[in-house]
């Protein structure tokens, strides 16, 4: 009974218990954050190619023009970004309702690649699928 008392008093091995409690937690921590981080990134990239291929419809002079224009940047600059899947993403370019002197594009992005889901399960976890859009008006005035 000496002996256990004198191990419980003894401070020599705490550093090591409390690293082994931490641990885990600091790394689930860790790797959410980079998780998340992915996520938002290519949550950031999807609507930031939704501002730039709506940007360059302003060049089309007639709507059908514009809507190649669109169509063409996405063909070619979807996969300049770095966390985006050109594969996993759709498009539509169309005009809202009553606004034929608009072009709405929306995008839809397929983030079931993305290692955030990977985590744990019980976490709060995002949709699977980002969708963006951008209007501008035709002309850009």
């Amino acid at each position: 009974m000496q002996r256990l008392r004198d191990w419980a008093g003894d401070p020599r091995g705490a550093a090591v218990i409390e690293f082994a409690i931490l641990t885990p937690v600091f790394l689930l921590m860790l790797t959410g954050m980079l998780a998340y981080g992915i996520y938002f990134g290519a949550a950031h990239a999807v609507q930031q190619l939704a501002a730039d291929a709506v940007r360059v419809a302003i060049a089309g002079v007639t709507a059908e023009e514009g809507q190649e224009l669109i169509e063409d940047y996405l063909r070619h600059h979807a996969g300049a970004y770095m966390l985006l899947d050109p594969t996993r993403l759709s498009h539509s370019v169309e005009a809202p309702q009553g606004q034929s002197s608009q072009y709405v594009v929306r995008l839809s992005y397929d983030a079931a690649d993305l290692p955030i889901w990977n985590l744990y399960p019980p976490l709060p976890l995002p949709g699977r699928q980002i969708v963006f859009g951008a209007t501008i008006r035709r002309g850009g005035l």
